[in-house]
């Protein structure tokens, strides 16, 4: 969850640590602040609320150094405040340190601290940690650092430093991301790329259990019990301007607008020279694939309903039986696992701490795991059997837009390249299926060329305080994801249900104030929604619906209509997911929302 941010080189680093902090602001922005060592000892600014806070603070303050390390956050332990943000520092103020994960046992740490005469200044299970690294430290603050997590249980990603060595940064990580940045003169410890992208492209991911020491001039990695570590150093592939506005009011508005060439950059690279289908990192053996009878997908929140499309397709295309869980369930219901279930674990950052162990789990029970990441060189990428990546870019937002489309694109690319692989599809239908898939970022273009309609519709209902999205078959899975956004950015209460279960308890809910908006293209389930439309406008609720360009017979019944391209059955969740994207983007706006850091939540969750 939390953005971490470290820096030691020869530049100032109050301004390095706020620039990094701005690109990691989509993961926690409950407050914020700032250590750094002035040449005489640590000094700190802490914030409650966003980096705006911290920023104007910033330009009263006038400590600078060289070093130094910064935080947003995401409070899990105690509330937000600037008692509770981060950094800490032990008793003496010679230790600052920064956490995103959760001690699971600090409790007994805190009481055994309390009762050794420690003081603790807030109500965090962060703390604990500045505190046992001061009872460790003996001039060395990397041995004292390996000696203090070998105590802890539970998610950490740390970053530290101590006024006994003020040119020495020392970070660690297990379950929660740290990514080294090797910049000419300098180095970086980030929870993510962009923290220091801007500097320098050379990256080194760290592994569950490394701990590095980081000075002006190198770097070293070992583990927590000593033993040396050799981690590769990668270029990375990430455009740092993708990671800025572009003039666009909003990262949201931005990341919508990105989709036909987040979808077009997904596909890319996906054929050989005979207009075969190629995924380059699957990794898992053409015969192992063909003894699989099961799929089971696995995912949290958006990439959950990407997941959902995924079974769809599977059973439609490859008759090959698929199921789905979210994978915060998927760990504890003992599924029935092994060599012929093939598990995808859906998930934007790599990270998703639910996701992981759900791969963990499978992985150990014999089964083979491939996943649809969009983040190069994360822990899930390195934990499963196979990759296929969802070339969206970053994406700053924290409702996934761009990424949900993306993910889309690599569960019909997974449904292709099974039944390629396993004679359930014949080469032909491969070939054209690409074909369309290829054509589909028209297709967006044009969802994406006229929203007025989309922005009128949003006007008229924005006040209401509650929605029913409907969908049937691959198209409730977007109802779901349509109701999600809604929910997320405009805090509006909103359920996304299987029009057929309508009648089943949810009409009893429909009034003239209670909207619902109905997923209705030409399909074969047209005229079952058409019926739905029928029963809503029969009890009086408003009747909205989003159909295939050029239907005259539902606008007799809806009261609005959002059209979309003409396009096959399979591919209807593309083309309807940015409208009701835009649909709840400017619901939103205009409640006063902030689109881009809606409240409580955050972008990478690596938190149980």
């Amino acid at each position: 969850m939390c953005g971490i941010i470290g820096y030691v080189g020869p530049r100032e680093a109050v301004g390095v640590l706020l620039e990094g902090l701005r690109r990691l602001e989509y993961r926690g922005y409950d407050s914020a602040g700032v250590a750094l060592y002035d040449g005489s000892g640590i000094r700190t600014l802490k914030t409650e609320g966003n980096l705006d806070h911290l920023e104007k603070a910033l330009a009263r303050f006038s400590a600078r150094g060289n070093i130094g390390i910064g935080h947003t956050r995401w409070a899990t332990h105690g509330r937000p405040s600037e008692r509770n943000a981060h950094p800490h520092l032990d008793c003496k103020e010679e230790i600052a340190v920064v956490h995103n994960g959760i001690i699971e046992n600090f409790r007994e740490l805190k009481g055994g601290l309390l009762a050794r005469g420690h003081i603790f200044r807030s109500e965090t299970d962060s703390e604990v940690l500045a505190h046992l690294i001061e009872e460790n430290l003996h001039g060395d603050l990397f041995a004292a650092v390996q000696a203090s997590l070998r105590q802890v249980k539970g998610a950490f990603a740390l970053v530290c430093f101590s006024a006994q060595e003020p040119g020495i940064m020392v970070g660690a990580r297990m379950e929660s991301p740290l990514v080294l940045g090797v910049g000419e003169g300098e180095m970086f410890l980030g929870s993510a790329v962009p923290a220091f992208l801007k500097s320098t492209s050379r990256a080194v991911f760290l592994e569950n259990g490394d701990v590095v020491r980081v000075a002006q001039e190198g770097y070293l990695i070992k583990t927590l019990e000593g033993e040396d570590v050799q981690r590769e150093e990668v270029e990375l592939p990430l455009d740092i301007d993708a990671a800025e506005k572009g003039g666009y009011p909003d990262f949201m508005l931005k990341e919508i607008l990105e989709q036909p060439v987040a979808w077009g950059d997904t596909l890319r690279g996906a054929r050989d020279a005979a207009g075969a289908l190629v995924l380059p990192d699957f990794n898992i053996p053409e015969e192992e694939l063909r003894g699989v009878r099961r799929v089971s997908f696995v995912a949290c929140g958006t990439a959950y309903h990407a997941g959902l499309i995924g079974r769809y397709i599977l059973e439609s295309w490859m008759r090959l039986p698929a199921e789905i869980d979210i994978a915060s369930e998927f760990r504890y219901r003992e599924p029935k696992l092994g060599p012929e279930t093939l598990v995808v674990a859906i998930s934007q950052s790599g990270e998703t701490a639910d996701t992981l162990a759900a791969v963990r789990g499978a992985r150990a029970a014999g089964a083979r795991v491939v996943c649809i990441v969009n983040t190069v060189g994360s822990l899930m990428t390195r934990e499963s059997d196979g990759v296929i990546y969802t070339h969206a870019g970053p994406e700053i937002g924290v409702a996934a837009t761009k990424t949900f489309l993306a993910q889309i694109a690599g569960v019909y690319l997974l449904g292709l390249y099974l039944g390629q692989v396993c004679g359930g599809l014949d080469g032909a239908f491969v070939r054209k299926t690409l074909n369309t898939l290829e054509a589909i970022p028209a297709l967006l273009e044009e969802v994406l060329h006229d929203t007025a309609c989309i922005e009128e519709c949003a006007k008229r209902y924005y006040q209401s305080e509650d929605f029913l999205f409907l969908g049937r078959n691959i198209n409730y899975p977007v109802a779901m994801e349509g109701a999600l956004k809604l929910k997320e950015i405009s805090y509006v209460h909103a359920e996304g249900y299987p029009a057929g279960e309508m009648k089943h308890g949810p009409i009893a809910l429909l009034h003239p104030g209670f909207p619902v908006l109905v997923l209705a293209p030409r399909d074969r389930v047209y005229d079952k929604m058409l019926s739905n439309l029928q029963e809503i406008k029969a009890r009086g609720a408003p009747a909205l619906a989003v159909a295939t360009r050029g239907d005259e017979e539902i606008a007799e019944v809806a009261d609005q209509v959002l059209y979309v391209p003409e396009t096959e059955a399979a591919f209807y969740p593309v083309v309807i997911s940015p409208v009701l994207q835009l649909f709840a983007y400017y619901i939103a706006k205009l409640r006063g929302c902030n689109v881009d850091q809606p409240r409580n939540l955050a972008k990478t969750v690596t938190v149980e």
